[in-house]
């Protein structure tokens, strides 16, 4: 069940008078099953962000929740919406905020709490881990109006509607990965966990994996066995270790290709020790690797698995991965 709580300014909640800046309308989006995500955070953040600004609060309780609170959120004329959860929520929030906008301008800006166990995005803004530490950089952005404009990658599978992700997508291995994680989800989604269903699904990988058909801009045409798409640096992390995909991408460029022609056991062996022991930029004849694309059309033989930001998006045979600059004001 959805649960709104109306922040005013002198109206107690809790027994507490709040106040907030009358220029300021704010949604909070909270996921309370994400890992770190706790009434009592909740509670902390919103007494927080109602000194400042008109609050009101989602706690989501289905899939598409926080996407569904963001985009009313847009129709409502709300300023900012402040997404408190994992990489899920704030993967949903921004498919809100933008599902409707005509100019990235027109749309609410975005804040983001970390309640999740990766917060890749949030941390690739340089925000802190800790929520508390989080508000408080939140609540100066809010006072001081500062605002930063990040591109975003936009997917779009030739027969399914468009998703918007904020740091990575894929096709493949790491695809399924993703699936099982959420198939297990009475299980804590850990490093662990990732690493052994990995492993698991590798295996399979090695005999079944379809051919991938690549094309970028220039017409270049590439066969792969798997592809990784950034829209950021780091591509992930492996609990605080930062993995390295693709060191020369960022929300101010275009998109990051990671893509391997072979799943041989040298070249993955290779291709991890490269990333989990950085001593440059990965490398290698199997390896395919490019920074600032503006686009990436990909063609399998049979259906494989897609995910964004860590959500599957089920099979599909084409895909098509946008660069788009400035797309989202960010309150940092």
């Amino acid at each position: 069940m959805s649960v709104n709580h109306p922040y005013r300014a002198g109206r107690p909640v809790d027994g507490h008078g709040l106040s907030y800046s009358a220029g300021v309308r704010a949604l909070l989006v909270v996921n309370p099953q994400a890992t770190a995500t706790t009434a009592a955070g909740r509670d902390v953040l919103a007494h927080a962000l109602a000194s400042d600004v008109q609050l009101e609060i989602v706690e989501t309780s289905y899939r598409g929740h926080a996407a569904d609170a963001a985009a009313r959120a847009v129709a409502d004329g709300v300023d900012l919406v402040v997404a408190h959860g994992g990489d899920g929520t704030v993967n949903e929030v921004v498919n809100g905020l933008l599902a409707k906008a005509q100019d990235p301008a027109d749309a609410p800006a975005l804040g983001v709490v970390p309640g999740g166990s990766a917060n890749v995005f949030a941390r690739a803004l340089g925000l802190p881990r800790d929520p508390v530490e989080a508000t408080h950089r939140l609540l100066l952005a809010i006072e001081s109006g500062s605002r930063r404009e990040v591109g975003l990658g936009l997917v779009e599978p030739a027969n399914s509607d468009s998703r918007w992700f904020t740091f990575n997508a894929g096709l493949g291995w790491d695809a399924d990965v993703v699936a099982e994680v959420e198939r297990r989800r009475d299980k804590t989604a850990s490093p662990l966990l990732y690493a052994s269903i990995a492993l698991a699904n590798y295996l399979r990988q090695m005999m079944t994996a379809t051919d991938l058909q690549i094309e970028l801009p220039d017409g270049t045409r590439e066969t792969t066995r798997l592809a990784f798409v950034s829209n950021t640096d780091p591509w992930t992390y492996l609990g605080a270790k930062p993995i390295h995909m693709n060191p020369g991408c960022s929300f101010d460029g275009g998109l990051g290709l990671f893509a391997l022609r072979s799943l041989a056991p040298p070249t993955i062996a290779r291709t991890l020790s490269q990333i989990l022991l950085p001593l440059g930029p990965p490398s290698g004849s199997s390896l395919l690797r490019l920074d600032d694309v503006a686009e990436i059309a990909v063609t399998a033989e049979q259906p494989v698995r897609l995910q964004v930001d860590g959500d599957d998006l089920g099979e599909h045979r084409q895909v098509k991965f946008l660069s788009v600059p400035k797309a989202l004001r960010v309150a940092v």
